[in-house]
């Protein structure tokens, strides 16, 4: 009897310390005490955050203002000045938003992106930097390549043809598989939260609205059926959207491109 009473008390201690265990796991989860110091107008910042709320992860949050020099404070933390960065515990930084949004997908997410230790899942894993490789320079100069490097009507159209020619090139065979999302994912992948925040403003952007892009660019990527189901539904998606505000996005790109159009005159 005296040790069948043992026995229970040492099971009922290793039950209390398990559940001490996966309660402290579960803290740690939703509330890792980072900190994100970021810029709600960046697109590479905004990556971080699709993967901040995608993963339902709480991070104290710090607005870098990108159109004056950085601060000395800043400077101290992340030396290149650049958005985001990722403060993990008490001093260990994250900087680069490709690896802070990997960082967070393989310790919170392998959803996001599968574990390494199998073939099957090195080969999604390079799939997915493949894509996002693709992309970057298929689409993801778009902003940058039509909004401020080209000077002409003309060399917006070129930049934007180009465009429309690389999606159907190069990022249609990739996303052959989508179901919605990447690979045949029914969620979000890594591929779209490294991506959406550059889709995202083509699209909000890109309307005639603003005349910044040339008119065509939207209506012939929307024709591309492949590519425009997965944008439906990258779109769609609250963690993607969930810091956009229109019409402050548009008036930051309003500034930048009169301030870039005054320095052209000089």
């Amino acid at each position: 009897m005296a040790y069948g009473m043992v026995l229970l008390v040492v099971l009922l201690l290793l039950l209390l310390v398990l559940g001490v265990l996966v309660l402290l796991l579960l803290v740690v989860a939703v509330c890792p005490g980072g900190m994100a110091y970021t810029n709600r107008y960046c697109p590479w910042a905004h990556r971080a955050h699709i993967a901040l709320s995608e993963l339902g992860l709480e991070f104290d949050e710090v607005s870098i203002d990108l159109s004056k020099p950085r601060e000395a404070w800043y400077l101290a933390i992340n030396p290149r000045g650049l958005v985001p960065a990722l403060k993990i515990g008490d001093d260990e930084i994250l900087i680069e938003s490709g690896i802070i949004t990997q960082y967070l997908a393989d310790v919170y997410a392998p959803r996001l992106l599968p574990a390494t230790g199998s073939a099957a899942a090195a080969l999604q894993r390079a799939r997915i930097s493949l894509f996002v490789d693709v992309f970057a320079s298929a689409f993801g100069s778009a902003l940058t390549g039509i909004l401020i490097a080209a000077r002409t009507t003309a060399e917006k159209e070129a930049k934007a043809h180009a465009v429309v020619a690389a999606v159907k090139r190069d990022l249609v065979p990739l996303l052959a598989d989508a179901a919605p999302f990447f690979g045949g994912s029914k969620e979000l992948t890594l591929a779209e939260v490294n991506t959406a925040s550059f889709v995202l403003r083509v699209y909000a952007l890109g309307t005639e609205e603003y005349g910044w892009f040339p008119s065509f660019l939207l209506k012939e990527l929307k024709e591309i059926e492949v590519w425009q189901k997965w944008v439906d539904a990258l779109l769609a998606q609250k963690s993607v959207t969930a810091i956009w505000n229109q019409q402050e996005n548009a008036e930051v790109w309003r500034s930048k491109l009169a301030k870039l159009e005054e320095e052209r005159k000089v």
